[in-house]
């Protein structure tokens, strides 16, 4: 059986890894099928807009915002690597609460609900369990 820093480091681990994905689909993925899909482009749209204006400046927004995301990723983990582990734990605190707000924001200005469900339902996951890691560690303190 896992203890459960091993579990609350894994759910962060995996909320880093989904960032680094966000990151790399939204700064180097403009234009491709995948991305279309993700962010329901049509193929017709994406043809219209391609060698516009408009398409450098989207393009220009997506990969600003994917590094947004590449922040909030590198923020989790390094947390998970500090070599405090309480201070690692409120590191992750503050960037799991950044992911959580970011896929509310998200969430409401464009309209789409699985924002919420893809990104910020396994933040909070994550912050849950990280929350019941410092209240084990406390009363284990407290023990000893």
């Amino acid at each position: 059986m896992y203890g459960v820093d091993t579990i609350s480091s894994l759910f962060t681990a995996l909320v880093g890894l989904e960032h680094v994905y966000i990151f790399l689909l939204e700064s180097f993925g403009w234009g491709t099928k995948k991305f279309n899909i993700t962010f329901g482009i049509r193929s017709a749209e994406a043809e219209k807009l391609k060698h516009t204006q408009l398409d450098v400046l989207v393009k220009t927004l997506f990969a600003n915002q994917g590094f947004y995301n590449l922040i909030l990723a590198v923020g989790l983990f390094w947390g998970l690597l500090h070599p405090v582990p309480e201070f690692g734990k409120e590191i992750q605190f503050f960037f799991m609460t950044s992911v959580v707000c970011a896929a509310v924001v998200g969430s409401i200005t464009t309209g789409k609900p699985r924002i919420l469900l893809v990104q910020g339902i396994p933040a909070a996951q994550a912050q849950l369990k990280n929350n019941i890691t410092k209240e084990h560690r406390a009363k284990y303190d407290s023990i000893n």
